[in-house]
């Protein structure tokens, strides 16, 4: 208790200093935001490339469209059984950790990918896919928490959030161009290549985030010791404004049925979404 009433103290020259607040969440945004989106990007890739793909595969595997669907869709059955885990473990073992187990198994089965020759493992690599993918949307947004206050956090989760457009606008034609123009390249169908082109990426975004990520803020060296305690102080009374908020456990949380409202809601969207997308 002396010890954080001694960093209040220390940071409130700088919390006075007109514009500080101001520059420290932009200094941290800078640092942590574009990487996250270039993650967002490549996993949203990954996510959706089975919709080109299927164009040529279709065609070299002969498969039929129900296969090509119901393979599209049991990746969301390995998410939705993972997701909730996956994010209590990221509580556990923190963001470096959990975006390298997370990020570099799922690239290498989107590689994998490239090579399935049956129904039936074009099904388990999509299974596989989601569950190792769950997880990984949740645990970024439960990140930021650690980095933003309330009131600052919904603009950061919408730029988070633009790179899903971002993917979008580059999906179609990167996707396309390969399809095309590598096609019979090294013995290989385009279909294939664009798995280990758009897989390869996660692999290794997840190492790089391992070394360049910290898991809270108290352990990056780019902020100084003023601008941690200034931080701190933020998260702090930014926790006493919200606290009545708060659920005291996940089984409390599941008997509010605004929960329920907001997942079906959620649902809806992403239902949507997605028909377009596959």
């Amino acid at each position: 208790m002396a010890i954080q009433m001694t960093e209040a103290v220390s940071s409130l020259p700088y919390l006075a200093e007109k514009g500080a607040v101001d520059r420290l969440f932009s200094k941290i945004s800078w640092r942590i935001l574009p990487f996250l989106m270039l993650c967002y990007v490549i996993a949203f890739l990954d996510r959706i490339n089975i919709g080109y793909a299927q164009l040529q595969m279709k065609q070299t595997l002969t498969f039929s469209d129900a296969t090509y669907g119901f393979g599209a869709g049991i990746f969301f059955l390995g998410y939705f059984l993972f997701e909730v885990p996956s994010n209590l473990l990221l509580e556990r073992i923190g963001v470096r950790k959990t975006l390298l187990r997370i990020m570099f198994t799922w690239g290498i089965v989107a590689t994998a990918m490239a090579f399935v020759q049956t129904p039936m493992q074009f099904y388990i690599a999509r299974f596989l896919l989601g569950l190792l993918e769950a997880g990984f949307f949740p645990g970024i947004i439960l990140y930021l928490t650690y980095w933003y206050p309330s009131a600052r956090r919904g603009q950061i989760i919408a730029m988070f959030l633009a790179a899903t457009a971002i993917a979008s606008v580059i999906a179609g034609p990167l996707s396309g161009a390969t399809l095309k123009y590598l096609n019979g390249f090294e013995g290989f169908h385009g279909w294939q290549w664009l798995f280990i082109s758009q897989g390869i990426p996660a692999t290794i975004l997840g190492v790089l985030a391992y070394l360049y990520l910290q898991d809270k803020p108290e352990d990056a060296r780019w902020l100084t010791a003023v601008e941690k305690s200034a931080l701190r102080f933020q998260l702090d009374h930014d926790d006493k404004d919200v606290e009545s908020a708060h659920h005291s456990g996940f089984f409390q949380m599941l008997e509010d049925p605004k929960v329920y409202g907001l997942a079906f809601t959620y649902f809806l969207l992403l239902g949507a979404t997605y028909t377009m997308v596959f």
